[in-house]
């Protein structure tokens, strides 16, 4: 989906959330305290919901949501990101961003 593809290309980091998912705010919670600061996308607050959450998954996201782009590549859902986390990889992947997100 083209809406899909834009944010994630104009947003170092785009998590694309629902407003009451607590996974996604599990993932938003862990950006922060790397201290960066994505783009959240609320699916539940675009008429396109369905859309949005089919797209993610034809991705190759596990579930719709948290779907994690990051450098406009799809990095995964809340298993990934914890992945890469814990294996240390994620770190590499967001420092380009860290920066960006403190300049205000």
């Amino acid at each position: 989906m083209e809406k899909i593809v834009k944010l994630a290309s104009e947003n170092g980091i785009l998590i694309m959330s629902k407003s009451s998912c607590c996974l996604c705010y599990a993932v938003q919670m862990l950006f922060q305290d790397l201290g960066v600061h994505p783009l959240i996308y609320e699916i539940d607050h675009d008429p396109e919901e369905k859309e949005i959450e089919k797209a993610l998954v034809r991705m190759g996201c596990s579930g719709p949501v948290p779907a994690v782009f990051i450098g406009g590549k799809l990095v995964g859902s809340t298993n990934e990101v914890m992945s890469l986390h814990l294996s240390g990889s994620l770190i590499p992947l967001i420092t380009p961003y860290q920066a960006l997100s403190n300049v205000k």
